[in-house]
């Protein structure tokens, strides 16, 4: 995870400083700068693939990781209910999101994620380590083999941000004198040491505390108490 978020950074900062590398021109979206160095034609060609693997990707995963979420808060608030499928979760998370995507910004929810990130933490402290945790690798089949190259995959992309670096970029002022790249660059900065002091803990207290008995969702893995977990779970489904 450091390594990634050290090379996301590093590309970060080349977006940031290409945003103007032309004089008198800026580059507000990623098929433009794509264009202007592999050409018109070829550009897109090269873009377009890798951005719709990319995004379809990252967005199942993230129906999925909602669903999961969805369905962990129904087991715990009502354990003694009728079990309900995984899909039916995935889709109710998807129809919740359809609606919260015609706000007029992300501002309108900010908070959300806030408080979600700052009770996963706090479930963490509470938990402390397990008795009996194990740190041995178990790839010993075929799916858990796949499931480890999956989640490097997976920390790859966790640090989002370069598919609207380009665009938030354009919406700061620029003069010769005062090019947008210096309060861009401060304000990555900025929003990478939070991402990481969100991720980090997590990852880390997480696999010290459950071993690898830690499940790809870790609030799965959290057991107690029943009534912050669940709250956290509904928090992280928005």
């Amino acid at each position: 995870m450091i390594l990634s978020w050290i090379i996301t950074l590093y590309t970060l900062w080349q977006m940031v400083e290409m945003h103007e590398m032309v004089p008198g021109k800026r580059f507000d979206r990623y098929h433009e700068l794509a264009q202007h160095v592999f050409g018109e034609k070829l550009g897109l060609w090269i873009l377009v693939p890798q951005q719709l693997i990319v995004n379809i990707g990252v967005d199942i995963v993230y129906m999925v990781i909602g669903g999961q979420s969805l369905k962990k808060f129904h087991d715990l608030v009502c354990p003694d209910c009728k079990s309900i499928k995984l899909s039916y979760f995935i889709m109710i998370f998807a129809s919740i999101h359809f609606f919260l995507s015609q706000l007029p910004n992300f501002n309108s929810i900010a908070g959300i994620p806030l408080v979600a990130a700052i009770m996963s933490i706090s479930q963490l402290a509470e938990q402390w380590k397990q008795a009996n945790v194990d740190y041995v690798f178990r790839s010993s089949s075929t799916t858990e083999v796949l499931n480890f190259f999956g989640g490097l995959g997976e920390i790859a992309f966790a640090y989002a941000g370069h598919n609207v670096v380009l665009e938030i970029q354009a919406t700061i002022p620029s003069t010769p004198d005062k090019p947008s790249k210096g309060p861009m660059w401060k304000g990555v900065i900025v929003a990478y040491i939070i991402v990481a002091l969100c991720y980090f803990p997590v990852a880390l207290v997480g696999y010290w505390i459950f071993g690898n008995e830690i499940d790809d969702n870790i609030l799965i893995t959290l057991g107690k108490p029943r009534w912050l977990i669940a709250a956290t779970n509904l928090m992280v489904t928005n």
